[in-house]
């Protein structure tokens, strides 16, 4: 239960509030369209009125915050701010996509409910047009303002028109359509299988949010959906003069004709500092992208990946951090995430991209990688980079014990990490909180071992040569094989080194018992906070989160901590 509270407790405790305040709006704006200003407004429409009108406050208040997980520099300031008070609520930063998505479904789930409610709506006002009889309140109520058209209830003003007319001929039917076409595109090409086979695709239209937030802002300018005015209720009160409509105007009768209007526009009081917030994050953003980067050396690594080291004046980092990177020459307005390999001690900074995309593919054919000779520095690409941001792996130091768990080239992070751990004990840094580190790393092919055994081979050298060999336990996975390695892999077994890695510890086939690796630290760090980072696949990430909730023997807490950009 420790671990669960200390894994997942705040992190529930921020979605019930989230979930509460939507339910609060939602149960509060159905209960105010039920009062006595909106009783004709009921007459032709029932009780879709409200649910109309409930989600529509709902969506005000998820379109507020669906910006502000993706204001990164926004989210940097405040996790370097708050995370030296509370570790566990700078970790909730972490998670800003996974909120993004909740808050996009329930954009989702509203707009629906909305649109839904507003069909039965203008099937509703057509049907007071088409039941043409004095004798029925429905069509008096819309014949109402036909003179001079100042004070109509029904936005549908004769019989000859039809809902689809009144779609597309107001503003709030032209906004509807568009922000409805806008938000099924970004839905949709959101999908896991079309945002990692096709980024450009994904990342095109999510720039339709612009399209999206510009259409929420003026839907309401048209005031289709109109109420009594608070002067007519005082001369028309519709629990004694709805079943009187026929005298209305009349001297002897009391009851006046009532007079309609709609509520002004609301949803830019929502959403304009949200969206000042993320103006501001563009400029800073573009000022960034005008910063000169010079590239000072390409590496091209086994099983195509390609190392960049750049420098850029007043760059500073923290380990684990990432940056997003810009090549013009390739896409002037795709900006992609990656983590940095290099350590805060150096007077670079790098980054590892596996080739897997078309952006990456022209990325690496702009820095030489298809050509056998070297690319003279001049004629490398000129590059943008924002950044850094943080990530869970900023607070590996916090914690003394520490497994890090990566997967393929999701190494990344650690490499950063454990570069650090390396200039730090060649400078002898006494402050170094972190007492031991467990390294896990999953791999499917040997060729992406190679550009990483350099790093593990130094560890290894410095710290059997400080007689440190027990900070570090290494452990690595070759989870696929091939029958020519595997033959390859058992002559060379009893060799000193590895023969995949080079390495004294032994690479191992297969994959992790988590649940045994779990239990014997658990046993070998009694009272401890052991600090679990993750750069992996989902599946993944949910098994060690299972493990970090289930092991709590004794007092040991496992804090799951996983790379989210």
């Amino acid at each position: 239960m420790g671990n669960f509270v200390a894994n997942e407790g705040l992190s529930i405790f921020v979605i019930l509030v989230w979930l509460g305040i939507n339910g609060f709006l939602f149960v509060n704006f159905y209960m105010a369209f039920l009062v006595d200003r909106w009783f004709y407004t009921r007459v032709l429409l029932g009780h879709a009125l409200s649910w109309a009108r409930a989600p529509a406050a709902c969506l005000n208040f998820n379109c507020m915050l669906i910006l502000l997980p993706v204001c990164r520099n926004l989210l940097s300031l405040l996790r370097g701010s708050i995370q030296c008070c509370s570790r566990t609520a700078a970790r909730q930063l972490d998670r800003n996509l996974t909120f993004h998505k909740l808050v996009a479904y329930m954009i989702a789930f509203h707009t629906a409910v909305h649109i839904i409610a507003h069909l039965f709506n203008f099937e509703f006002f057509m049907d007071a047009q088409l039941n043409r009889s004095v004798d029925l309140l429905p069509f008096v109520l819309s014949d109402i303002g036909n003179g001079d058209n100042a004070s109509f209830l029904n936005p549908i003003r004769s019989n000859e028109t039809s809902p689809t007319i009144v779609m597309f001929t107001t503003i709030a039917g032209l906004t509807g359509v568009a922000i409805t076409l806008a938000l099924i595109l970004i839905i949709t090409s959101s999908m896991e299988v079309i945002r990692r086979s096709y980024f450009e695709v994904f990342w095109y239209t999510h720039h339709l949010f612009i399209i999206f937030f510009i259409g929420l802002v003026f839907h309401g300018y048209g005031r289709i959906v109109r109420g009594q005015t608070p002067l007519s209720l005082q001369t028309n009160d519709p629990n004694k003069c709805a079943d009187h409509f026929q005298d209305w105007g009349k001297n002897e009768s009391g009851c006046a004709v009532p007079v309609f209007a709609g509520n002004p526009p609301g949803t830019w009081q929502w959403v304009v500092g949200p969206m000042f917030l993320y103006v501001c994050e563009r400029l800073v953003r573009l000022y960034r992208s005008h910063q000169k980067v010079v590239i000072t050396k390409v590496v091209m690594h086994p099983s195509k990946t390609l190392e960049l080291q750049m420098k850029k004046k007043g760059f500073s980092m923290e380990v684990g951090q990432y940056v997003f990177i810009q090549c013009p020459s390739v896409s002037r307005l795709e900006w992609h995430p990656f983590t940095l390999t290099s350590a805060p001690e150096e007077d670079y900074f790098s980054a590892h991209i596996r080739i897997v995309g078309d952006w990456t593919q022209a990325l690496y054919e702009a820095c030489g990688g298809d050509k056998p000779e070297q690319q003279e520095a001049w004629k490398l690409p000129k590059m943008a980079i924002d950044g850094p941001f943080g990530t869970a792996s900023e607070d590996v130091f916090r914690y003394e014990v520490v497994m890090l768990v990566g997967a393929g080239i999701g190494v990344t992070p650690f490499a950063s990490i454990l570069k650090s751990v390396w200039y730090k004990h060649i400078q002898n840094n006494q402050d170094v909180f972190t007492k031991k580190i467990y390294f896990y790393w999953l791999c499917p092919e040997t060729q992406a071992f190679e550009w990483f055994a350099d790093l593990l081979q130094s560890l290894e050298r410095q710290m059997a040569d400080k007689d440190m060999a027990d900070f570090l336990s290494y452990n690595i996975y070759l989870t696929r094989w091939k029958e020519t390695e595997a033959a390859h892999f058992r002559v060379h077994h009893e060799a000193e080194n590895d023969p995949i890695t080079g390495l004294k510890q032994k690479t191992l086939y297969g994959k992790p018992n988590w649940d045994n690796e779990f239990t014997n630290i658990a046993a070998k760090h009694p009272k401890s906070k052991v600090g679990v980072f993750l750069c992996g696949p989902p599946q993944l990430g949910k098994s060690l989160e299972k493990q970090c909730l289930s092991h709590s023997e004794a007092d040991v807490k496992f804090i799951f901590n996983k790379e989210n950009f």
